[in-house]
């Protein structure tokens, strides 16, 4: 039997091609339409929505002051405690430009962005955040495109697939709580955006 060699340089290359393509896959996970998220360094844990059709992320920002700090535009904010709906913990940051949204109505609305790392699954990433009070919303945050960019997959059929695990190796394997143990599902009622 007669085998060509170029329907088998074909095959061969098509596989080196599909293990490269499968390697890249790996850093990315499968999450669902809600899912927890840790803002860090702060380490505050929020319910946070998985908006594929939202370019930037936005998160629920109470009693929003802006101030300067060694000649730089800052924001302070409070987020509601998750742990405690009475409380708020407040966060500052640099603004690093401001947005004008079109709203539903027709109208405009001036948000300040913020850059925020927030920690999804096993995935540290930092990137603006428009701030917003989202108070009567049913989660904190929206976590938009670029926060999940090259790492993120949305199942819209799923909640809570992953727990915030952004430790370095060493505090994982002291901490034997890191594993995901899930979460039951809290689609919520209402409004979601």
């Amino acid at each position: 039997m007669r085998f060509s060699f170029f329907p088998m340089g074909l095959l061969f290359c098509v596989a080196l091609a599909g293990s490269s393509t499968a390697e890249e896959a790996d850093v990315r996970t499968i999450h669902g339409w809600v899912e927890r998220i840790e803002i860090l360094p702060e380490g505050i844990s929020l319910k946070a929505k998985f908006d594929t059709g939202a370019t930037t992320s936005s998160l629920n920002a109470l009693n929003k002051q802006r101030f300067e700090r060694n000649g730089e535009r800052w924001i302070a904010f409070d987020i509601i405690d998750p742990e405690d709906a009475d409380n708020t913990v407040r966060v500052e940051r640099p603004i690093t430009r401001n947005v004008r949204i079109l709203r539903h109505d027709g109208g405009f609305q001036r948000r300040p962005v913020v850059s925020i790392g927030l920690c999804i699954g096993p995935h540290y990433r930092e990137e603006e955040i428009s701030l917003i009070d989202r108070t009567h919303l049913n989660y904190q945050a929206l976590v938009g495109r670029n926060h999940m960019r090259g790492i993120i997959l949305v199942d819209s059929a799923e909640t809570f697939l992953h727990s915030p695990r952004c430790r370095s190796d060493a505090d994982s394997a002291a901490d034997p709580d890191t594993e995901d143990h899930g979460e039951p599902a809290d689609p919520g009622t209402g409004p979601d955006a």
